[in-house]
């Protein structure tokens, strides 16, 4: 018996750091993922396995997780845990995991990871509302990232445009846009708590300046939430150019990124940092008016490919 589940990829389309200080962020899904294939073993053991790299540890040394030998798979042993546990089997399980979604880039592949995996090994046994699959989602992503807010999991887990703010939580904006994306890689690696630290120093440093700074981006993302209404590229543009221009004023913009954001200008509508910045990628929005005209300018540049919005999130083969 086999259990397939799989989750898509998320892009920040506005309020990126600003979110932890309360600010609304603006995030969808993407058509990429990752999908998790689950089954069972005679042998007492979990396996995981991925492009990343294969582990496995025997049921009864679970209760350590911190004995994983690779610390990026600990969330699938998490789950395959209390999957064992509640369900109280004496098999082992095998977990694979295939992924169109670069790793490590911030386009959310560690929380589709979770919610496919999550979905895909208590699927061997019970299949699970996506109500369920994304709280338990979320507490395994804590396994790895303790302060993760749980906006990526529930993005990945229903799909589609939302809002996001640490007051009200999620709310889905209600557009069917088929808004186009290029993402572009800028290759250079980044550690998302190394940054999000970094913000925060600035922050204390430049408490008048970043209030400043949180009152423009309130703007941008009311501004945003109409022109996504009204499905106006143009406007949709020009503020995440503005978006931009703040992620660069707290400094999580590099030299790189600042080269693509510019090459992206020439021919996109605008473009700017998704996740966490200091590296990572960029996504410049286009139509069919200038789709290939700006992926022929980037790739000359970094890796690249073209992505779209999402709206069936979490997904049972």
């Amino acid at each position: 018996m086999k259990s397939i589940a799989s989750a898509p990829g998320k892009i920040i389309l506005f309020g990126e750091h600003f979110v932890v200080y309360g600010i609304k962020a603006i995030l969808c899904s993407i058509d990429k993922r990752i999908t998790v294939t689950s089954q069972f073993l005679d042998e007492k053991i979990i396996r995981v396995s991925s492009s990343l790299g294969e582990s496995e540890m025997e049921i009864n040394s679970l209760n350590n997780l911190e004995k994983v030998p690779q610390k990026f798979m600990k969330p699938f042993f998490y789950i395959a845990k209390k999957a064992v546990e509640e369900n109280s089997t004496a098999k082992g399980i095998e977990i694979i995991l295939e992924s169109e979604i670069p790793a490590g880039v911030g386009l959310g592949s560690s929380s589709a990871a979770c919610v496919a995996a999550t979905a895909s090994v208590n699927g061997l046994f019970n299949k699970l509302s996506k109500d369920e699959v994304v709280k338990r989602a979320i507490q395994t992503e804590r396994t790895i990232f303790e302060q993760s807010s749980g906006a990526d999991s529930s993005v990945s887990t229903f799909g589609g445009l939302v809002s996001y703010d640490l007051k009200n939580g999620f709310k889905n904006i209600l557009s069917r846009n088929d808004l186009s994306f290029i993402i572009s890689n800028s290759a250079q690696i980044h550690n998302t708590q190394d940054v999000v630290r970094q913000v925060r120093n600035f922050k204390e440093k430049n408490e008048d300046m970043f209030r400043k700074f949180c009152e423009q981006e309130i703007d941008i993302v009311n501004n945003a939430t109409v022109a996504l209404k009204e499905n106006d590229l143009n406007e949709l543009g020009s503020l995440m150019l503005k978006n931009q221009e703040l992620l660069k004023q707290i400094g999580i913009s590099t030299e790189k990124i600042d080269l693509l954001v510019k090459e992206a200008k020439r021919t996109s509508y605008g473009a700017k940092i998704t996740g966490a910045g200091g590296g990572g990628c960029i996504i410049s929005l286009v139509d069919d008016s200038n789709r290939e005209n700006t992926l022929d300018n980037l790739g000359k540049i970094s890796d690249c490919f073209l992505a779209k919005i999402d709206y069936n999130g979490l997904v049972y083969a």
